[in-house]
């Protein structure tokens, strides 16, 4: 039992600094966009602020995604699960979760195949930029991996300790 605490903890942790690394990407996204704001106000090109601007908010995007998942920041729509009760509630909501898990882990997948696949070929971008496509697609591939961990995770926890969707809920708030 230690062990899986102890994993828990680390992953707990591990989510944690995925969200300080999207805080940092967002103000990053903040100065590119000031940055592209003030040169163009200036009539000065720099080659690639645009470009950046998007890797880092589609990097962010994914590095959020799990902190802001197991500390119940997402949004749940209970229209349905709201009007269930006892064993079918939890049913309901541990498929959910499932079913979540399998969809984010095919996307993460798909994700890291892709920043593969642009490595193998060299693929450049088409940007004033003009660098390898996996250096940007890489972040947003370990973004959506950890995101999958996350859900795989609280998947599994779910099954074994039965509280764990009503601690999440209670952490963040996150029922509509």
């Amino acid at each position: 039992m230690a062990l899986i605490r102890g994993v828990d903890r680390a992953l707990d942790r591990l989510y944690e600094i995925c969200g300080y690394i999207a805080a940092a990407l967002l103000m990053l996204l903040t100065g590119l966009v000031l940055t592209s704001i003030i040169s163009r106000l200036l009539s000065v090109f720099i080659a690639g602020v645009t470009e950046f601007a998007g890797y880092s908010m589609a990097a962010c995007v994914f590095f959020a995604m799990a902190y802001t998942f197991r500390s119940g920041g997402h949004i749940r729509v209970t229209l349905f699960t709201s009007r269930m009760t006892g064993r079918v509630r939890r049913f309901n909501e541990v498929w959910c979760l499932g079913a979540m898990a399998v969809v984010i882990s095919y996307l993460a997948y798909h994700l890291c195949d892709l920043a593969y696949v642009s490595w193998d070929f060299g693929e450049i971008s088409e940007g004033g930029d003009a660098i390898p496509l996996w250096i940007a697609q890489t972040p947003v591939a370990f973004g959506s991996l950890v995101f999958a961990i996350c859900t795989v995770h609280t998947f599994v926890k779910s099954i074994v300790a039965p509280e764990t969707l009503s601690q999440i809920d209670q952490a963040g708030g996150g029922e509509v």
